[in-house]
């Protein structure tokens, strides 16, 4: 009889996992592979851009000065470090998870379900955070184009004055409506939405260049390389997303190809956008200017062109974006429920898949309530506080997990391998380290509590009903 801490952190094997997704060739996927290179790239870049981009400048510019080009490309170094960490882990384990399930197949269960903590607090808080940011901008651009606002008894939570949030409300919605409908065609809304977001971030670049102003870079780091690497702190998490990429592990085309070099293209694609975004921004404002700037972007074109339809363009982008955003995200927590669910971890209901969409009905409609509750009643800043921690103890994961698993499955096929192992997720470790250390304490004992409550939930069912305990048959989910 193995004992309570064997049974903690058992393992479970890698060729299990490719069997339930079908990966092995002998059927017993349940999810449809029907995404392809550029829906799953665009799903990486939409889960990433999103609005951070619009307003990061605004905190990060003081911090940096002008050298807030490099904070943006530090921060992209750092991400990049975990990105190929996913990449490499991708290939050799895709199926639906993400870290949760290159936890259980290197680290063990009970770590498997911590992960999983992280991961729901991310991809659910989050949704609903940007929900909150969407229903902001949906009024601004109401405002700007038919002088209407919504009230705000029915756009501001109750601590904000008002009942509910309802446009964010409806924006979760619509998003579930749409996840319901099939993975293929989410992927390829979510795929047109970041084009046209790129393509306004674009429209920033080309008119902002013509503000362009080298006297603005005159003291170009005033605060030094301490400030550089604050600010690089601060900008980290526009990065966060691509992620996101390694939910979709069942439901793509040839995936231990396409995961890897999805992830690379969307690191590549954000990373450009960003650092031609930040160069421009300050090349065409003075720093002094950024400090408590609202609209950030919008202010700098207005200013540049001298009228006020930037800031529209720019609020319809955003609206754009916080969609695209909101759907992926959504998305990835109903995965991840399903792979828990497989595992017996969740009860049987969230392992189901519907016959005809071949999508997780069950995980979506459930996530959708309890993202719609969260958006719909509580303020964004509450929100946005406890997105962060959880995506980076799950980025820390994720690099001790490629380390573990060179060591554990070395003749595994993998169809990436980090470069310059092991002194890449060493060095990626490294990195996630430092910016948790610099969070607040308060940010870190909620997290602390919410994960001690998802860990009490494995060892009082989790761990009595885990399939590499009680597994009696080699069917991996029902269908409805």
């Amino acid at each position: 009889m193995a004992t309570l801490l064997q049974q903690a952190f058992r393992r479970k094997p890698v060729r299990k996992m490719a069997a339930e997704s079908g990966l092995d060739g002998h059927g017993g996927g349940q999810l449809a592979r029907s995404i392809g290179l550029f829906q799953l790239t665009m799903i990486g870049v939409g889960a990433t851009i999103g609005t951070g981009i619009f307003f990061v400048l605004t905190e990060a510019v003081p911090v940096a000065g002008p050298a807030v080009v490099w904070s943006f490309v530090i921060a992209g170094v750092v991400a990049g470090l975990t990105a190929v960490c996913y990449a490499e882990l991708a290939s050799a384990v895709p199926v639906s998870g993400s870290s949760y399930s290159y936890a259980y197949a290197t680290l063990g269960e009970v770590v498997a379900m911590g992960v999983a903590a992280c991961l729901l607090l991310e991809y659910g808080v989050s949704s609903a955070a940007v929900a909150v940011g969407w229903s902001q901008y949906l009024n601004q651009l109401l405002g700007n184009l038919f002088g209407f606002r919504i009230p705000d008894v029915l756009s501001q939570s109750p601590e904000g004055g008002g009942v509910l949030n309802l446009p964010a409300v409806v924006l979760v919605t619509l998003c579930a409506l749409l996840l319901i409908r099939g993975a293929s065609e989410s992927a390829t809304v979510n795929a047109i939405m970041v084009v046209i977001k790129i393509a306004v971030l674009v429209m920033f670049v080309v008119i902002g260049i013509t503000g362009w102003n080298t006297d603005n870079f005159a003291d170009f780091a005033p605060f030094g390389v301490t400030g550089i690497t604050g600010a690089a702190g601060i900008i980290f998490f526009a990065y966060i997303g691509l992620d996101a990429v390694s939910t979709a592990g069942e439901e793509v085309k040839n995936p231990r190809r396409t995961m890897p070099l999805a992830i690379i293209l969307a690191l590549v694609t954000v990373t450009v956008v960003y650092v031609a975004v930040a160069l421009v921004a300050v090349a065409a404002q003075p720093q002094a200017e950024f400090a408590g700037q609202e609209a950030g972007l919008s202010a700098i074109l207005e200013n540049v062109v001298g009228a006020s339809w930037p800031g529209t363009v720019l609020a319809a982008g955003a609206i754009i974006s916080i969609f695209s955003v909101t759907l992926v995200t959504i998305y990835g927590q109903t995965r991840i429920l399903f792979a828990i669910g497989r595992d017996g971890m969740l009860p049987r209901f969230f392992q189901k898949v519907n016959a005809r969409t071949s999508t997780p009905v069950n995980n979506t409609i459930v996530v959708a309530v309890a993202v719609a509750l969260l958006a719909g009643l509580l303020p964004i800043n509450f929100l946005a506080e406890m997105t962060s921690i959880g995506t980076l103890v799950a980025f820390l994961v994720v690099s001790i997990g490629v380390i573990i698993l060179r060591r554990t499955e070395p003749g595994l096929p993998r169809g990436f391998r980090v470069p310059g192992y092991p002194v890449t997720p060493i060095l990626s470790i490294a990195g996630c380290v430092w910016i948790i250390v610099g969070l607040r304490p308060i940010t870190i004992a909620v997290f602390a509590i919410w994960v001690a409550v998802v860990l009490i939930w494995y060892f009082t069912y989790g761990i009595r009903h885990s399939r590499l305990r009680t597994t009696t048959t080699d069917t991996v989910g029902d269908v409805l």
